[in-house]
């Protein structure tokens, strides 16, 4: 890709894609792409203005080469998250508004009033249709305090104010229709597996196949590290599953023959052959995706009283307004009170905090079901966890080396970084973070990883070997527990 650097600070670069614009399938892949390097931390991509802000750690020059080497047409991106992504919801909504606010303005400039004041009667019908419905249900609520406001503005032929009444109703309308799907679809998003291809077992080979060509009953290799795609049966092999995803348990579980292993769980150590029970709808993983995207009705009874009062104030606005008239015989007057109401908002500002709180929640790795729980905890002074593990963070880090047989800490921590460096591991990855330098793969061979067991490799000559007890049995080798 193209493109030239506009501002940069230290773990901070701004660049600008020299192209003439960016689609969202464009900008979606840029970050997909960006999102998923070593050393990137946060990306943002403005489609609109063909930038991209990247935080990053570690060589700046990094950087620099992955995004000169960046391609659209190569950049290998799940189809889900393209689908997931939101970035073309907000787009959607965006053009809403602001084809809101052009035609309500454009209009008055270049609309004769005549044809405003025809449009302004044929847009009120909705809105009165809505009040005199809701009347005729013995209710006395929000949509008739919007029906006897714009009808009264138009029967007195006050059109501007009408016409600034629906466009400020339309405005809400679009709002709370936005924050709601793009709540829903972070959430949902945050959960999504993006698994594209798997490994279809055929016969004594694999092939790797799109997933949506998978049927129940298929068989799929899962390798160390990669996420199961479906819910199904271990028939092969043996592995160590990480099921936080599912139950928010940090501590991976053993899994053989006849085991029952589920979608959105990671293989940690090992690899399973699986027999796809569900491919879609059915999972469990999919079912806690669907409660999510149903979270909104779990409303918390702050919710349900907020629209409640909104609607019960709508008599007493009415009523403020009779009595102004009464005492002032002046229908302006009389229309201002109506024009100052409050209920509509506390219907949003409770919907779109709630949602807002969920989200937010989420970008923490926290799932809330409802706005329900959410009070609950706040009103909550105590809290039984009943597994033990559960409070944990769920990653692996070395916290001491204890050296033997002359050898320093710097050494072992080295031969250990390079016995590890092709494991997807997660006490792998905990002892290359420790090494806290790049890692030279270069004199690296005869690399093997035994299931169940650890690591043996070839370090400048040198056997390593790297994993628990049973493999230090098995070699014959001596060592000295800590």
């Amino acid at each position: 890709m193209k493109f030239k650097v506009k501002h940069e600070i230290k773990g901070r670069i701004h660049v600008h894609a020299l192209q003439n614009r960016m689609t969202t399938r464009e900008a979606d892949i840029l970050q997909y792409y960006l999102s998923n390097h070593k050393l990137i931390t946060a990306v943002k991509v403005y489609s609109r203005t063909c930038d991209v802000s990247v935080k990053y750690v570690g060589d700046r020059e990094e950087i620099i080469k992955a995004l000169r080497e960046f391609n659209y047409e190569t950049a290998d991106v799940p189809k889900t998250f393209l689908e997931n992504s939101g970035r073309e919801l907000n787009e959607k909504y965006k053009e809403k508004l602001v084809m809101k606010v052009v035609v309500r303005y454009g209009s008055k400039i270049f609309v004769p009033y005549p044809i405003r004041e025809l449009c302004t009667v044929c847009r009120s019908a909705k809105y009165i249709y809505a009040g005199v419905k809701t009347l005729l249900s013995k209710k006395i609520e929000v949509p008739v305090l919007d029906a006897v406001s714009i009808g009264t503005s138009i029967v007195r032929n006050d059109i501007n104010t009408a016409g600034s009444i629906m466009f400020m109703l339309g405005i809400g309308e679009i709002l709370e229709e936005w924050t709601h799907k793009k709540s829903v679809d972070d959430l949902a998003r945050s959960m999504s597996l993006n698994v594209e291809n798997v490994w279809l077992a055929n016969g004594d080979s694999e092939v790797l196949v799109p997933a949506e060509s998978i049927k129940a009953g298929d068989k799929v290799v899962v390798h160390m590290g990669h996420v199961i795609p479906f819910d199904g049966v271990v028939m092969d092999g043996e592995a160590m599953v990480n099921q936080a995803s599912l139950t928010g348990e940090s501590v991976a579980v053993h899994k053989t023959k006849e085991g029952s292993v589920y979608a959105g769980t990671v293989v940690e150590e090992g690899e399973l052959t699986v027999k796809v029970k569900e491919v879609t709808g059915s999972s469990k993983f999919e079912k806690i995706v669907a409660m999510i995207e149903e979270s909104e009705k779990l409303k918390s009874s702050l919710e349900g009283k907020a629209e409640h009062l909104a609607d019960r104030l709508v008599p007493y606005t009415l009523g403020g307004a009779g009595l102004v008239y009464l005492f002032t015989r002046n229908v302006t007057k009389a229309v201002a009170v109506l024009m100052v109401d409050f209920s509509c908002a506390l219907k949003l500002a409770m919907l779109i905090s709630v949602l807002s709180a969920i989200r937010e929640a989420s970008l923490y790795n926290i799932t809330v079901k409802g706005g329900k729980y959410l009070e609950a905890m706040a009103e909550a002074d105590t809290i039984v966890f009943d597994k033990t593990g559960t409070l944990t963070k769920g990653v692996f880090k070395v916290t001491e080396i204890v050296p033997d047989n002359g050898f320093t800490v710097d050494r072992i921590l080295e031969y250990g970084a390079k016995a590890e460096i092709y494991s997807n591991h997660p006490i792998a990855k905990s002892i290359i973070a420790a090494y806290e330098k790049d890692v030279d793969g270069t004199n690296i061979t005869d690399y093997k990883e035994i299931s169940g067991y650890g690591i043996s490799v070839t370090v400048d000559n040198k056997k390593i070997l790297a994993g628990n007890s049973k493999l230090m049995t098995a070699e014959q080798i001596h060592y000295r527990p800590c």
